[in-house]
């Protein structure tokens, strides 16, 4: 006999009291207003047909999006929705380290195309806490140049953050480059 196998998240969807649901501090997706509108209509017309992924935190009995804010932002946000469904979302729990949640994230993410380049790059510096380029790769998707090109933007953007750009400055900082060197 054969050892249990795994068993995908979607077949354990539960019914979730919306106010047991948080947002997460990290998804770097975000939906333009018309957009938002045809996710709407499209709750409206047929209910919610895919659960929103979370995590649960036991100590606080509370659901973490992974995946899905959007739709739970519909609950929140229209009336009839948040009736209709009786205050309560599917929720297909997922139990991962905040490591593996993060780049499930951005896999769903990407998986539809959109993602914010920016929000990206403070994910992906989030995770080189952790991960090495090699790790970001295989998890995320990315080729190792896309890796490299946004820990890079991260980086340069950390450097220059708080300090006030100044054209003078810059000209001062040139011109010592320029007098240090040795002809």
């Amino acid at each position: 006999m054969k050892k249990n196998k795994f068993t995908s998240p979607v077949y354990n969807v539960i019914a979730v009291p919306v106010e047991k649901i948080q947002a997460n501090d990290y998804n770097p997706n975000h939906v333009a207003k018309r957009e938002l509108d045809l996710l709407y209509h499209s709750i409206k017309a047929d209910g919610y047909t895919m659960p929103i992924v979370c995590y649960y935190h036991p100590v606080n009995d509370v659901y973490e999006i992974v995946d899905g804010f959007h739709r739970y932002a519909i609950m929140l946000r229209y009336k009839d929705i948040f009736e209709r469904e009786n205050g309560k979302m599917p929720v297909s729990v997922i139990n991962k380290n905040i490591s593996d949640r993060m780049a499930s994230t951005v896999r769903h993410n990407r998986a539809r195309g959109k993602h914010e380049v920016e929000l990206q790059a403070s994910l992906v510096a989030m995770l080189k806490k952790g991960w090495d380029e090699l790790k970001i790769m295989k998890e995320l998707g990315m080729t190792l140049e896309e890796v490299q090109r946004l820990i890079g933007l991260k980086g340069i953007a950390s450097e220059i953050k708080g300090i006030p750009y100044s054209i003078e400055r810059q000209i001062v900082e040139a011109g010592e480059d320029i007098s240090d060197e040795n002809y």
